[in-house]
């Protein structure tokens, strides 16, 4: 109904809350490229797991994916998100394993990277930087694992929070060099017209 009104991207991988948790994170393969060239998408997006066991499953198939994707002009957007036995739980938001995480996705060719918000806490690697307790400066640490800032990185919004806390995290995000907030569940937990402001804001910290 919106193709060629709105830019759409068909995501073609996915999971789903019957997997178990004691299971080995992994997506399956819902969708194709055909699929979004039919629905007159402009972009595919896929989601990767760096750390899981499945992690070189996913990238093998991202890799064909973004091939054929990028040979039909198609943009692609990459969600990578560290999990698996080797990483702790808030290792999954570490400062040194989302760089890392964004860094394998550039690599594998994404256009544009989604990864989440990270912390001062660094998993594995000890981190050389003056200063990373802001936000800003995790952002833009972020930013540069990303061929030195040549990929557009958006950050998911996380838990659920307050406006002023979504809209902190948005300026901080935009101080860093990001590129953008990736809003779920933040907006549909919201009355739709407390929800529609909020995005109206958010779109304003941004484009000032």
């Amino acid at each position: 109904s919106y193709a060629g009104l709105l830019p759409l991207i068909l995501k073609l991988n996915s999971s789903n809350s019957l997997h178990s948790k004691d299971l080995t994170s992994d997506q399956a393969v819902t969708s194709s490229v055909k699929d979004a060239l039919r629905l007159g998408c402009v972009a595919v997006g896929f989601t990767i797991y760096p750390g899981s066991a499945k992690c070189f499953d996913m990238m093998e198939e991202a890799r064909e994916i973004i091939a054929e994707a990028k040979s039909y002009g198609l943009a692609v957007v990459l969600w990578s998100y560290p999990r698996g036995e080797g990483i702790s739980k808030e290792g999954e938001v570490a400062v040194d394993t989302i760089s890392y995480a964004a860094h394998m996705a550039a690599l594998l060719g994404a256009n544009i990277i989604k990864v989440k918000l990270p912390t001062q806490r660094s998993e594995k690697e000890k981190i050389e930087l003056q200063n990373i307790e802001s936000l800003s400066k995790r952002i833009e640490y972020i930013k540069k694992s990303c061929f030195t800032g040549r990929r557009i990185v958006v950050f998911s919004g996380g838990e659920a929070k307050t406006v002023d806390d979504i809209y902190n995290e948005a300026k901080e995000i935009k101080l860093g060099g990001g590129n953008g907030s990736i809003i779920g569940r933040n907006t549909f937990q919201r009355k739709r017209e407390d929800a529609l402001s909020m995005l109206k804001d958010i779109m304003d910290i941004y484009a000032t």
